[in-house]
Formats: structure tokens, sequence, C-alpha cells
């Protein structure tokens, strides 16, 4: 029978095999709550702070390692042409370690910053996003790592996507929920009017894909660092670009003063055409609706209540965007 591990047991392990690899002293380690399973300390040594990252190992099983070690590997290299993000520390040359009892981790440095709110930044820490962005896709798409045949998220047919909300919206009103009905009749709306055909024509690359505030950190005119690149794969760079203006710029509604500094900073790393953010948000409303508007959303912790109301914001304003946005 396996043996439920706590917390302190299992940091207990990670320092006594840091202790012997980096032959560092932790002063005090400070628990960080925050992420899904995985946990992480912020450790104070005798040569400075640092941040142990523990790979939870139900959560591990979701990936494969040799994808992990890529994007690790991206980490460091991005790291090294000075993109705003933490140094990985190795030991042999081995970038994910193992304890003495197993537990998968990583040693970085430990970033300076303050995490900001959905919808509460302002107008020269996006700007700074916007240019690290443009900067870390520039770098990732420099050819050091190829192209693949296909992207990570292929655009269903709209006929699957509307079968899809007929299921959700059967489901709902089955479970005796009419409140989130009008919601799910938006998504359903929004698939029916929208022109699909110009998300066929989106440049695929390498991308970090988990770009909202969460993995951001901010001084207070600019960005700090971009952390967790355990989801970096061949995808779409769009979907980061839309993925971190939801995250930053929508607060009760889009501010598009907010929007534009992002993509001004943007398209100094990287050639962009009008319409570019019009079409990157259609993207990840294409692609993300189906995981956070469904029958158990009243449900749902404060992280995925924010994504909800940010896919009903983009099914609400589908038909507008360009003219909101300005052809942004």
């Amino acid at each position: 029978m396996e043996t439920i591990l706590t917390e302190e047991m299992i940091l207990d392990d990670l320092l006594k095999t840091f202790h012997r690899l980096f032959g560092l002293n932790v002063i005090e380690a400070t628990s960080i709550k925050r992420g899904w399973l995985n946990l992480k300390w912020k450790v104070t040594t005798d040569a400075g702070e640092l941040l142990l990252k523990q790979y939870n190992k139900e959560r591990y099983k979701l990936y494969k390692s040799e994808e992990i070690l890529l994007a690790l590997s991206q980490q460091i290299r991005l790291y090294d042409q000075d993109l705003a993000c933490p140094k990985v520390l190795s030991q042999n040359e081995s970038i994910l370690l193992e304890s003495d009892n197993g537990e998968r981790f990583l040693v970085m440095e430990y970033c300076k910053g303050k995490l900001i709110s959905p919808g509460k930044i302002n107008v020269h820490q996006i700007y700074d996003l916007g240019r690290a962005t443009g900067k870390m896709h520039r770098l990732l798409n420099d050819g050091t790592l190829g192209i693949k045949n296909s992207p990570q998220f292929i655009p269903p047919s709209r006929e699957e996507r509307l079968a899809h909300w007929n299921s959700v919206w059967e489901k709902t009103k089955g479970l005796g929920k009419p409140q989130l009905l009008a919601e799910i009749e938006t998504q359903f709306k929004a698939t029916e009017e929208m022109n699909i055909e110009p998300l066929e024509l989106l440049q695929t690359g390498w991308a970090h894909r988990d770009l909202w505030v969460d993995n951001l950190l901010f001084n207070d005119n600019g960005l700090s660092a971009i952390l967790d690149f355990d989801r970096l794969k061949y995808d779409y760079p769009q979907l980061d670009v839309a993925r971190a203006v939801m995250s930053c710029a929508l607060d009760d509604n889009l501010d598009v003063s907010l929007a534009s500094a992002f993509m001004e900073g943007y398209s100094e790393e990287r050639d962009v055409v009008e319409g570019y953010l019009t079409h990157s948000l259609q993207l990840l409303w294409y692609m993300e609706s189906t995981w956070w508007i469904n029958a158990n959303m009243d449900q749902h912790s404060v992280p995925p209540a924010r994504f909800a109301k940010e896919m009903i914001w983009l099914a609400e304003n589908q038909k507008n965007m360009s003219a909101l946005l300005g052809n942004l």
C-alpha cells in the first residue's frame, strides 16, 4: 500500500537531496501556494534565494518526460538570450533531478516581482510583456527547434462544435440548471456566426501555451519574469498573445488601450499583420471555450471561473471583435 506523503515529508526529502547535490545550507523554506498539484518552495540558502519545484507524481503522468525536458532546455536557452525568466540550475548536466525517495524536482533562481490580478495591469507593464512575448516567440521559432507537421490544437469543424454545445445544453438542462443555459446558448450562437476560415491560415510555431497572470511577475513599470514553461509545445504563437491579453487587459470589459500597448511591444520583436490580435482572440475562444463553459461551471474554483468569464466575453463580442479592436 502506497504511503501518503505530507508536504513536510516531501520537503524534508527534497532538502536532503538538494544539500547533497549542491552543497548549500537551507536557512529557511517558505511554501508557495500556487499552481495545480505541484509543490513549490522559496528557499533561502547561504548562497541566496532559490526556488524548489516538485512535480506531483499524478500530474507528471499527464506529461511525457522528453517534453518536459525539451521545455526546460528552451527555458535555459531563453534565459541565456536575456529573456526575463528564471535561471534553471543543473547538476552533472541533469535538469530534472530526483530525490532520495524518488520525487522529481527542479532548482531555479527565485525571481522577485509581484503577481497582478486579472485585468489590473498598467500600460507600461503590458507593453513590456508584449515585447518579451514577441522576443520569446522570435527565439523559439528561430529554426533551432525545427517545425512539426501539425500544431497541438487542430480546430474542429463548425458542425462538431455546434454538436458539442447542443450536448452541453441538454446535459445542463437535465441537471436542472436553467441559470446556465443562456451562457451556453451564447457559445452556440457565436459558433454559428463566426467565420472559421481565417483560423485555418494562422501561422503555427513553438509557444509557451500557459501565458496568464499566475505565470507572470511584474515590477511597477515592467515585466520581471515569465514563469512555468512546462506546457511549451508546437502550436500557435497567437494563442500566447490572446491568452496574455485576455488575462491582463479584461476587467469587466477589454481595455483596448492595454491590448494596443501589448501589440505595440510585441510588434517590436515580431512582424504582425492587420487583424492579428482579432484572429488570436478568436482562436483562443475556439480552443478554450469547451474547457471552461460546461454543465458544472457553477462549481468552478477561482481560476476556472475567471477563464469562463473570459470565454463568455469573447463569445458575446465575437461578431464585433474587429471593430472593437480597431483592426488590431
